[in-house]
């Protein structure tokens, strides 16, 4: 009996030991992309009219971003992400890539300005059937953000799914969103964010063939020059009651935070083991 409690308190210890030095890692890693890879940030809304997990008030964006800051976070341009996943040349210290869906109004309004006091720049994915009409960027305000370093990428014409498209409306949604922000900005556009991170492997044949290089889906976590530039993870942002504590956590354990996700999603998709998701947390 004793070799039996023995045993156990040994496994426990080993696990016990085992789980603080992954911890560790990824703690003290994560601020190494060549060791944990690049965190590309996500966000949506910033503004204090709506609220919604989705929309971030500006006061607790701006204490996301003077974090960034004073920690000596750099925010990294498409053209540099993209060298990282060529495997060419090197980032600067702590690398994130900040994004935002949809081309809300209060991009331009809010978190623009924010940005720029911080010396941060993104990229914003535009759905562009969306364009000119009440709580959406115009394409001045776009062209404005564009001269002083904001970037801009595809979030398709409708943002409908694309697995909800025939092969022609695939092509439309991908090739015409596209060519628009082209025309706008005058810049090659390279990236596109799948509206619901949905694909199939029609959509990633168009999405190749219509001339884009990057492609990010909502599954949460980093990316390394390794992974599927077609299925690319973020680290997304919501609102919520401890917003900076939630960012803080994903910011430094985006990998935990992803298997996490992935655990609960996973449990709850089976019927037998529905029950149990909710003992997995989702920070």
């Amino acid at each position: 009996m004793k070799k039996i409690v023995s045993w156990l308190a040994g496994l426990a210890l080993t696990g016990a030991v085992l789980v603080a030095g992954i911890g560790l890692f990824w703690f003290f890693g994560s601020t190494n992309y060549l060791l944990t890879g690049v965190p590309v940030l996500n966000y949506h809304q910033v503004n204090d009219k709506f609220q919604t997990v989705l929309t971030m008030t500006p006061a607790d964006f701006e204490e996301q971003m003077k974090y960034l800051h004073d920690h000596d976070y750099h925010a990294i341009t498409q053209d540099q992400f993209a060298a990282y996943m060529r495997g060419e040349g090197s980032l600067p210290d702590r690398p994130v890539m900040i994004t935002f869906d949809d081309g809300y109004v209060d991009n331009y309004e809010h978190a623009y300005p924010i940005m720029k006091k911080y010396g941060l720049t993104g990229t914003i994915f535009l759905i562009v059937d969306l364009m000119e009409t009440p709580g959406y960027l115009t394409w001045a305000q776009v062209q404005e953000m564009g001269r002083n370093g904001m970037e801009f990428g595809s979030h398709t014409m409708s943002h409908k799914p694309l697995t909800s498209f025939d092969r022609q409306g695939v092509r439309t949604e991908l090739r015409e969103s596209k060519a628009a922000i082209e025309s706008h900005l005058q810049k090659p556009c390279k990236y596109i964010a799948f509206p619901e991170g949905e694909f199939d492997d029609m959509v990633m044949e168009e999405t190749r063939a219509a001339g884009y290089e990057y492609g990010f889906t909502v599954e949460t976590g980093r990316d390394f020059p390794w992974d599927d530039h077609f299925d690319l993870a973020r680290v997304p942002f919501f609102e919520g009651p401890d917003s900076f504590g939630h960012f803080y956590f994903r910011l430094n354990f985006s990998t935990l935070s992803s298997w996490l996700w992935r655990l609960h999603k996973g449990l709850e998709a089976r019927e037998a083991t529905r029950s149990l998701a909710v003992f997995v947390p989702e920070p």
